[in-house]
């Protein structure tokens, strides 16, 4: 019998006019959870507040070496609570969004993070739930995922995200397919998009994305966050940039204690212990 591994509900129980997203650190995974089950896991004002806190608190703790996003409930959000969030988007108050002084989960303003983040999505996932997915590194979605970016027929645009990284993913046909119309997509299709990376069982979608987690954080530190922020150079800035990085860091890398870890579990058949120095 599959056992599904998703960590329970805490207590005392949410408030399901308010929301909350949950953190916790486990042997170097660093766990980030949506709480609002009874609203489909629908982001209140509070809920990106306390997002932007978690992935904070996530880059700045040296123990934590990954994080998982997943969500309590079946669903992992319907997107923006629109009755909540409406006036600061009439307002033009977007400090709900992307909070000053912290962590930007969406990777698209202020504070970036250079950390790896996994995201496990099953269920309902629309709108911010596509775009935060997407602003994630890796995304495991379970096979019973229903996804849409349905901002058009709420007359409004995807401002997170989606523009950019469903194009870039999908290519431009496929992407339009989808923004332009508000119609939902499987799992499958997300697959064969690119949106998602692998598709799994829905009892088994937490279990994966933690074995991929668990995957990341056993590897060295400094060389992860140096993958992936010269990846965003190639992305963001061009080829020729993210070259030009190769040999300094590359000599700043095989320089460290990691490397010399990396080479000695090598030459012993080991694990290398690995300390991010």
């Amino acid at each position: 019998m599959s056992i599904d591994e998703t960590p329970s509900t805490p207590l005392p129980e949410v408030d399901p006019e308010i929301g909350r997203i949950t953190s916790s650190l486990s042997e170097k995974i660093f766990y980030i959870g949506i709480d609002r089950p009874t609203k489909l896991n629908g982001f209140t004002p509070e809920m990106f507040q306390q997002m932007a806190q978690a992935f904070t608190e996530y880059e700045n703790n040296s123990e934590a070496l990954c994080a998982l996003v997943f969500s309590h409930g079946p669903h992992f959000t319907a997107g923006i609570d629109l009755p909540k969030i409406a006036p600061y988007m009439k307002s033009g108050n977007r400090e709900y969004l992307h909070p000053k002084g912290l962590i930007d989960p969406l990777g698209l303003r202020g504070i970036i993070r250079t950390k790896p983040v996994v995201c496990a999505v099953r269920g309902i996932t629309f709108t911010y739930g596509v775009e935060l997915s997407l602003a994630c590194d890796v995304t495991i979605a379970a096979d019973n995922c229903r996804f849409s970016q349905l901002e058009v027929l709420r007359g409004i645009m995807p401002t997170g995200g989606a523009t950019i990284r469903f194009v870039q993913r999908a290519g431009w046909g496929n992407a339009m397919k989808y923004l332009l119309s508000g119609m939902e997509f499987n799992s499958e299709e997300a697959l064969k998009m690119n949106i998602v990376q692998e598709v799994v069982p829905t009892d088994k979608v937490f279990t994966r994305a933690k074995e991929i987690s668990e995957n990341i954080a056993s590897a060295a530190p400094l060389a992860v966050k140096e993958t992936i922020k010269n990846a965003k150079i190639a992305l963001e800035q061009g080829r020729e940039s993210a070259v030009s990085e190769f040999d300094s860091v590359q000599e700043m890398l095989a320089s460290s204690n990691d490397a010399k870890e990396g080479v000695e579990s090598f030459k012993n058949k080991q694990k290398p212990n690995f300390k991010g120095n």
